[in-house]
């Protein structure tokens, strides 16, 4: 099986061909579209962090202000105020960290307290965000879009927009380039529900194989989005299905990815099974002689007061 190496300043990580790292998404926002769980303190933050680390979480994504375009952008103070700490905590615990955002101050700012990747959702935007991640030796990701931050814009692509998207992404891998980012250290992002209607993001991903010349990762940011919800008709916490759907299909075609998720102990479990099933991993041996599964209970202690040995018995 091949393998690529993304460098991120002193950390790497090894990318195993088909089999997507997760990025499990901390938002420190009170108005993200995506996520009704509202964590509020610093504490409640870096717990959440830890915890998706723990479930499977390769990078934990740190976001401060929420990609809706009816709300209004937020500053720069507020934002470092809502993601510095919680870098800077992470960080200490030895994770991985990725701050989302596109302003040059705030990459500045998260880089120093010790963030790994920036993950830019503007496309550049601000040209100079690629010299800040550069002059840190840091990690990028570039996203196609043709909406500035916080609008709302929607271009006719002429039913090119799979042209369009493999070409920006060209476009902004050059720029990064020559601003002194390494390439092993960049990452694209084909940016799904970004300046495209549900059917263009469909399109989009159909075709990610040919997104993928480039020879860099692809970040897989599915989890929840509003084309799953357009599919299935789901608000945006009952889009786990429609999710696990489409990150299946995006794993099988990006060859070198990261699965940007809310739910990462799901998703884990999803392409856990998945590579045991692949033959790319092995399968956990059960002993003949044990009729009971033996996950569900440590030891005999938990069959006290259950006389009838209530554990399910393994079917054979």
């Amino acid at each position: 099986m091949s393998s690529l190496t993304l460098r991120l300043r002193q950390r790497s990580l090894t990318l195993q061909a088909g089999r997507p790292l997760l990025m499990g998404i901390v938002n420190c926002t009170p108005d993200s579209f995506s996520d009704s769980r509202r964590l509020e303190t610093v504490d409640e933050r870096v717990q959440h962090g830890l915890e998706l680390a723990e479930a499977g979480a390769a990078i934990i994504d740190v976001g401060g202000e929420s990609g809706v375009t009816h709300r209004p952008q937020v500053g720069v103070r507020e934002e470092l105020e809502r993601v510095v700490p919680v870098v800077e905590r992470l960080v200490d615990h030895g994770l991985i960290v990725s701050v989302d955002t596109w302003k040059p101050e705030v990459a500045e700012a998260v880089l120093s307290a010790g963030a790994h990747l920036i993950n830019d959702v503007s496309g550049l935007y601000h040209a100079r965000l690629a010299s800040v991640v550069a002059a840190r030796d840091a990690g990028i990701v570039l996203m196609h879009t043709r909406a500035a931050p916080k609008t709302e814009h929607f271009p006719d692509y002429g039913g090119r927009v799979v042209a369009d998207v493999r070409n920006v992404l060209g476009q902004l891998r050059e720029r990064a380039l020559q601003a002194g980012v390494r390439s092993d250290a960049i990452v694209l992002d084909p940016g799904p529900d970004f300046a495209k209607m549900p059917a263009e993001s469909v399109e989009v991903l159909r075709d990610l194989r040919s997104l993928a010349v480039h020879g860099h990762p692809l970040l897989l940011a599915v989890s929840r989005k509003y084309f799953v919800g357009t599919i299935i008709h789901r608000e945006p916490d009952d889009r786990l299905a429609g999710t696990l759907a489409a990150l299946g299909w995006c794993a099988e075609r990006a060859k070198f990815s990261i699965a940007r998720v809310h739910d990462v102990r799901e998703a884990a479990d999803y392409l856990k099974v998945r590579a045991v099933l692949d033959g790319v991993e092995e399968m956990p041996s059960i002993d003949r002689d044990d009729v009971r599964l033996q996950w569900l209970h440590d030891d005999e202690d938990d069959d006290e007061g259950d006389p009838g040995g209530s554990r399910e018995p393994l079917r054979r």
